[in-house]
């Protein structure tokens, strides 16, 4: 499906009409929107805008790398939408030309239907009102970046605020669970970052001075973003060492206990090997008590080894 939202030169707005049917010389820009296209609709990438092949390719070809090329008349970028089901990337084409901006998706996107609501309802622009258009996209796209990252800090700081009876196999299983979440945000936020800071130090976008602002504030917010997911990362190490330690210590604890419980029964386990030994010539086999003696030295050596281990602090 193609959509196109017109700006005309006496400020009037129309939608959906035919690329074919668009007088440029009464148009003050305008925006196409591809979403979904047909083979023969993305064939009028090149056959009405007449775009590089290279960029052509790109966009037929997902998932690429956020970037920006400039090619003669047009500046082309590679854009990255969230699924906040997935957190999965979802790429959005977007190519700036004199007088129009082109929108180009593989699936429906919620980002792309607000910043045409935005658009549409915009007051008159300036003659370079397609970059106005083009920062309200991605000023969409990474909007919808902060609730998922701060879905994420609150679950951490759950994490964190709970007691230290969390030490099961289930809780730092949702420690990893949560850090490849933070990972696919990760791989996001930053290549946009690093393209808005391309886009913000170009000299080759025209008219791109006018709206700098505009662009440098969503830096701004992807500089942030970057740093809560960094700052959230560190965060899972630190609960999953803590998690580790615990884990750790707890075994320890029970192996010390199994070993007091092995090492005071060894000497009892030997004393019952010899007396258990079907010899018919062994000492002490007549004496009257001999039973009772034998048990009252194994009690009396099984208790005074654990008096011994409690005083040598074993039991702390």
């Amino acid at each position: 499906m193609i959509r196109t939202l017109i700006v005309t030169k006496n400020h009037e707005i129309y939608e959906n009409i035919p690329l074919q049917d668009i007088d440029r010389n009464e148009v003050s820009w305008f925006w196409a929107d591809f979403s979904e296209p047909s083979e023969a609709e993305s064939k009028l990438l090149d056959e009405y805008f007449h775009f590089h092949p290279l960029a052509i390719e790109d966009c037929l070809m997902f998932l690429q790398r956020p970037k920006m090329d400039h090619y003669t008349d047009v500046h082309f970028f590679v854009l990255h939408a969230l699924n906040e089901g997935t957190l999965q990337a979802e790429e959005v084409d977007m190519f700036i030309g004199r007088g129009y901006l082109v929108t180009f998706h593989l699936q429906p996107l919620k980002v792309i239907d607000e910043a045409w609501s935005k658009v549409g309802i915009m007051p008159p622009p300036q003659p370079y009102g397609y970059l106005q258009a083009a920062y309200t996209v991605i000023d969409k796209m990474v909007d919808h970046y902060f609730p998922a990252v701060y879905a994420i800090e609150d679950q951490l700081l759950e994490f964190d605020t709970s007691d230290d009876s969390r030490t099961d196999q289930s809780a730092l299983s949702q420690v990893f669970q949560t850090r490849t979440k933070l990972l696919k945000l990760r791989k996001t936020i930053i290549p946009m970052r690093d393209l808005l800071y391309r886009i913000i130090n170009s000299q080759r976008i025209e008219g791109l001075q006018e709206y700098l602002v505009f662009f440098t504030d969503i830096h701004d917010h992807l500089l942030k973003l970057s740093e809560m997911v960094d700052s959230n990362r560190d965060m899972t190490s630190d609960m999953r060492d803590h998690y580790m330690s615990l884990s750790s210590n707890r075994m320890n604890t029970i192996m010390k206990t199994l070993t007091v419980i092995t090492t005071i029964f060894m000497p009892l386990t030997f004393i019952a090997g010899i007396y258990g030994m079907n010899f018919d010539r062994m000492p002490e086999l007549n004496w009257p008590f001999g039973y009772y003696i034998v048990l009252g030295i194994m009690g009396g050596l099984g208790l005074g080894m654990f008096l011994w281990f409690k005083v040598k602090g074993w039991f702390k």
